[in-house]
């Protein structure tokens, strides 16, 4: 055991390799006989330039953290941070220039807007607020992804898997802290999600992103380097350098 000194340093160096994390996180919706507590106590940590699953059957609470643990949801007890950030502390302009600037968040329905091309996309939160894009990083990025040649095509002239990719890309591109997904590969075919994960995956090897992945398919889970496990709101289990079968088999054990 080192001294309180050694201790308190070897404490704030593991907070500086944490992108985000929730601390007692508990969610109820509604009053009363009715009310339905979507997360019970949830203390967990998330690693920088680690790629991690939230796994759990239907209701365990998997979009309620992730939304709360980017800022799009308020906890009803319990303190969720990215960094060293309390976001319960923030007035709702901080918290939005937050979201904005240290968040990316890739929805399963890709949000993209129709009227702008590709590229003004992906650099649409940075046009917003009145930042350069990171012209290496930027175009880092749109090469790891893969879409140079589609830049100038609108939503509409892309397949879905060019318009997840988009959607991956703007959240990347502002260079956040920690990205959070929303079953990116729910809308996608076997093949144009296999091709969206291991981008994912190249982001975080080669770029260093820290990406949180909400999802409920053992391949999927397979390309990242950590699964957390929910049920009812509570996190029961977790794997490390999952195999799809592993994955599987204790989605059995657990009713997913």
């Amino acid at each position: 055991m080192g001294d309180p000194t050694e201790q308190d340093q070897k404490i704030a160096e593991h907070a500086r390799d944490v992108a985000a994390r929730a601390d007692g996180a508990v969610k109820v919706y509604g009053q009363g006989h009715t009310a339905v507590r979507a997360l019970d106590g949830v203390t967990v940590a998330f690693e920088r330039a680690r790629f991690t699953a939230i796994m759990g059957p239907s209701g365990s609470g998997k979009s309620t953290l992730l939304h709360c643990m980017a800022g799009l949801d308020t906890l009803t007890t319990g303190t969720t941070y990215i960094g060293d950030t309390e976001l319960g502390s923030l007035r709702d302009k901080d918290l939005t220039r937050l979201r904005r600037d240290r968040v990316g968040f890739v929805f399963q329905a890709y949000n993209l807007v129709p009227t702008l091309s590709a590229l003004e996309n992906i650099t649409l939160p940075m046009d917003i607020a009145g930042r350069e894009p990171e012209g290496e990083w930027l175009d880092t990025v749109i090469d790891t992804i893969g879409i140079r040649d589609r830049l100038g095509h609108k939503p509409a002239e892309l397949s879905g898997g060019q318009q997840q990719r988009v959607a991956a890309a703007r959240a990347l591109a502002g260079r956040p802290d920690v990205v959070f997904a929303d079953e990116p590969t729910g809308n996608l075919d076997s093949k144009t999600g296999t091709e969206l994960l291991e981008f994912l995956a190249r982001a975080v090897a080669e770029l260093g992103q820290t990406i949180v992945m909400v999802t409920h398919d053992p391949n999927a889970a397979a390309h990242t380097d950590r699964v957390v496990f929910l049920v009812d709101g509570r996190i029961v289990d977790e794997v490390a350098s999952p195999t799809a079968e592993g994955v599987l088999d204790t989605m059995k054990v657990l009713g997913g």
